[in-house]
Parts: structure tokens; C-alpha cells; sequence
């Protein structure tokens, strides 16, 4: 079967008729560049570049993550862009940053994650400024992921997993005391606050909230 390239979005390409094989191939050889994403849905293949924004926004929300779960005094395994696929779904994507923390205990001390065994994460983080090309919550739904956090740029939604896919929720389910307006006051904050000041402000109103 041939590969074809039928798009080019900004900072990337999707190419059809891509094998699970090359897949694999691809994700082995790339393994070395951090920049690139690789996204696979059932022989679709979608190759992209974050930009600059795209990172420092997934940054922040990673250190909010970071911040609430150490005032929670909170195990959690931190895995950035780990790799999440399934050959019997034939699906795989990156999540620009991803925790395992209700089932941390599972996972800590695994060099290996098998998504045929081991649960997906608990928290997977998007930042869709350049918008893909492939339906990525579909992929994240298929796998299990319990919630995930999407920012496009001017806005947060919160999804969670319920039985016939996601739907939006105000309040994060890992941290009942999160609301989504809050996650975005912060992220508005970042325009005007330096990273350090807005991470101090960050565990400031997070220690208001659970003391």
C-alpha cells in the first residue's frame, strides 16, 4: 500500500495509508527529537511541530499540576509525552504532558508501560493552538484516559470520560477542588506575570483551598 500525503497544516502533515509497522518505525527513529508528535489513527499518520506557545503553555499547566499534587502532599509519576498506542485499536498519539496519580502505585517503578495491561493516564494535558488534524479526544476516549485538559489559546475546557465518550465539566475530577475558571484565570494571568510570580500566586490560592 503506498503512503499519501493528503494534508499539510501548519507545523506539520498527515499522510494516509501508513502502516501500524511504519508507525512503530517512525516513533523508534524520531524517539531522539522531542519536538515532533506523532499522532496515528487507524493509517492515518499526523507529523507536527509544537511552536513556542504550544510548549510554553503546556509547561504551565504541567507546573499547576506539579504544585497542586505537592500541597496535596500527593504521589504522582509524571510522564510528559509518553507515548500512549494500542495495535489493537490500531491508535497512538503523545499527549503534550500526561500523570498517573489515582494509579500512580501501579506504574512508578515500570521501565515499560503496556497500554494492553497497565491503565492509561489518569490526567493527559492538550494544547491545541495548532489544531490537528485527527479528532485526538476520540483517540484519548478509545484508550481510557480518565480526563483530559485542552487549551486552544483562549480557552480551557475540562473533558471527562463517561460511557459514550467526553463530555465538558466545570470541576476537575482529579482535583474536586479545581474548578475550570480558576485553571483559566491563571492561564490569563500568565500574560501579564512572569512564571515564577504566577506559580507563587498558584500554590498560594491552592494552599487557600485546602487548608
Amino acid at each position: 500500500m503506498t503512503a499519501t500525503l493528503i494534508e499539510k497544516p501548519a507545523q506539520g502533515v498527515v499522510l494516509k495509508n501508513i502502516s501500524w509497522q511504519t508507525y512503530e518505525s517512525l516513533l523508534q527513529d524520531l524517539a531522539e527529537q522531542p519536538g515532533v508528535r506523532l499522532t496515528y489513527d487507524r493509517g492515518t499518520l499526523e507529523i507536527m511541530t509544537p511552536l513556542a506557545p504550544h510548549e510554553k503553555y503546556s509547561e504551565l499547566l504541567g507546573n499547576f499540576v506539579e504544585v497542586v499534587t505537592d500541597e496535596l502532599n500527593q504521589e504522582i509519576c509524571s510522564l510528559g509525552s509518553l507515548t500512549c498506542k494500542r495495535e489493537d485499536l490500531a491508535r497512538g498519539l503523545e499527549p503534550d504532558k500526561c500523570f498517573y496519580i489515582k494509579n500512580e502505585d501501579l506504574v512508578w517503578n515500570k521501565e515499560q508501560i503496556d497500554f494492553n495491561q497497565d491503565p492509561p493516564p489518569d490526567l493527559a494535558i492538550e494544547i491545541d493552538i495548532t489544531s490537528s488534524s485527527i479528532d485526538r479526544l476520540t483517540l484519548y476516549a478509545s484508550l481510557g484516559v480518565p480526563e483530559v485538559w485542552r487549551y486552544d489559546g483562549t480557552r480551557l475546557i475540562i473533558y471527562q470520560l463517561e460511557e459514550n465518550g467526553y463530555v465538558e465539566a466545570d470541576v476537575s475530577r482529579t482535583f474536586p477542588f479545581l474548578p475550570q475558571t480558576e485553571i483559566m484565570r491563571f492561564l490569563d494571568l500568565r500574560k501579564t506575570t512572569k512564571e515564577k510570580a504566577l506559580l507563587r500566586l498558584f500554590r498560594r490560592w491552592v494552599k487557600s483551598q485546602i487548608e
